[in-house]
C-alpha cells in the first residue's frame, strides 16, 4: 500500500493524467518490465543522462541512481496534460529549483509502525535496504513542510481521491 498503489488508483479514477517512468541503475525485480515500471540502463548510461541534462532530477540510493527523464515531462506539460512523478526527497528539491511552480505531494503513512510494516511486508529487498530506507524515511519526514501538500496514505482509495483533487484544483503554494 505505497506509493506505487495509490499512484494506480489514481490513475483508474483520472487516466488523463500522465506519469513519468523513471530512469534507474538497479536491475529488474521479477515482473518488471524495461519502459514499464522503469527504464533499465547502467551506471554509463545514467552518467551519460546526467551530462547531457537530460534528467530533471535524479538521486542515489542504495547504491543504485534513479532520475526523471526531463523531455517527457516537458512535452506531457506543453501538451496540457497534467504529468506526475513518483520521486523521493532529493528528487523533489531538484523540480523544486527547476520548476518553481510545480505542486508537491508529500505522501505519508498513517505512522511510523505503519511504514515500517509496509516495507517489510513488501519483501522485495533485503533487511540492509529495509533500514536504510526507514533511516531515509526520517529524514523525509523531517522535511514534509518543505511540500505543499501532505496527503495521508490510510486507505488508497481516500488518498487517490485526494490526488485528484489536487490534479483537477491545484493548491497555491503559501508564501
Amino acid at each position: 500500500m505505497g506509493k506505487g498503489t495509490v499512484v494506480t488508483a489514481l490513475r483508474r479514477r483520472f487516466p488523463d493524467i500522465w506519469v513519468s517512468i523513471s530512469v534507474t541503475t538497479r536491475p529488474p525485480r521479477p515482473g518488471e518490465t524495461d519502459g514499464v515500471q522503469y527504464s533499465f540502463t547502467d551506471d554509463a548510461g545514467f552518467t551519460a543522462m546526467i551530462e547531457a541534462g537530460a534528467l530533471l532530477e535524479w538521486a542515489n540510493f542504495a547504491g543504485y541512481r534513479y532520475g526523471t527523464p526531463r523531455e517527457p515531462v516537458l512535452a506531457a506539460l506543453a501538451a496540457g496534460t497534467p504529468a506526475l512523478l513518483e520521486i523521493e526527497l532529493q528528487g523533489a528539491r531538484q523540480v523544486r529549483a527547476a520548476m518553481p511552480e510545480a505542486q508537491l505531494v508529500f505522501l505519508t503513512s498513517p505512522s511510523w509502525a505503519e511504514l515500517a510494516r509496509r516495507l517489510v511486508d513488501r519483501g522485495t529487498e533485503p533487511p540492509a535496504v529495509v533500514a536504510a530506507r526507514l533511516e531515509r524515511a526520517r529524514v523525509e519526514l523531517a522535511a514534509r513542510s518543505e511540500f505543499d501538500v501532505v496527503v495521508c496514505n490510510d486507505e488508497v482509495g481516500r488518498a487517490a481521491e485526494e490526488l485528484v483533487q489536487l490534479v483537477r484544483h491545484p493548491r497555491q503554494r503559501p508564501g
